[in-house]
């Protein structure tokens, strides 16, 4: 009888322990995670690119993409990508990634945003958008590529 008692009360106590834990847990809304805001900064940053101001598109990028490549640079580079395949047709949010280390960058808060893109001269491409977070807690673009 000893032990079953004993189990009863440890299961009893592993009971309390999990129900206190789940009072504690908050939920978490759409706007808690880092993805649907960078997402969103990713969306305004390409609305720059789609519209053909380059040079804003640099003004309003992070930091380290700055560093990264001087403003007249990237004007002639994304100006040669992006013209050619002309205006966007249409495009939708593929995926988000929330990563904290990446390749060739700093450690820091990253989400990778990838959207299935059609263009006017291209039907079927994939872009890949890398906000990261400011030390200011902005989302800015720190990297961009079509495939």
């Amino acid at each position: 009888m000893y032990d079953s008692e004993v189990a009863m009360r440890l299961r009893l106590k592993v009971w309390v322990f999990i129900a206190v834990g789940l009072l504690c847990v908050q939920p978490v809304s759409a706007a808690d995670k880092p993805e649907a805001e960078a997402a969103k900064s990713a969306e305004a940053w390409l609305s720059l690119v789609d519209h053909g101001k380059f040079a804003e598109s640099w003004d309003a990028a992070a930091r380290l993409f700055q560093n990264a490549v001087a403003k007249d640079d990237w004007e002639r580079t994304i100006g040669a990508a992006r013209t050619p395949l002309g205006r966007v047709l249409s495009r939708r949010l593929k995926s988000t990634a929330y990563r904290t280390s990446l390749l060739g960058a700093p450690d820091g808060k990253y989400v990778i945003v990838r959207f299935d893109t059609s263009f006017e001269h291209k039907k079927e491409a994939v872009e890949t958008v890398t906000p990261m977070q400011e030390p200011d807690g902005a989302w800015k673009v720190s990297g961009y590529f079509i495939k």
